[in-house]
């Protein structure tokens, strides 16, 4: 576990961030509080897989019920983007 203070990251950024991206604890330590920093991972953006697929499921399910909207062409779909 590396601890390093604000100004040496600020001066060194390149360094910590190689070593966080190798797996290293890098803990940054500030009046603030300490933060960890870590590379995002595939899991980071927007949502997990576990909820990706778990809203997939939900919008089938809706499908099926016939909750659904039906769009047949380009203009259909620009419209129905549009008014969103």
């Amino acid at each position: 576990m590396t601890l390093i203070s604000i100004r040496d990251f600020r001066s060194n950024q390149g360094k910590y961030l190689a070593l966080a991206a190798r797996g290293e604890s890098v803990i940054l330590t500030s009046r603030s509080g300490n933060f960890k920093i870590v590379p995002v991972t595939e899991d980071d953006y927007l949502v997990s897989k576990k909820e990706f697929f778990a809203r997939v499921d939900e919008a089938r399910k809706e499908i099926a019920e016939g909750k659904g909207t039906l769009v047949s062409g380009k203009d259909a779909l620009d419209s129905l983007l549009e008014s969103l």
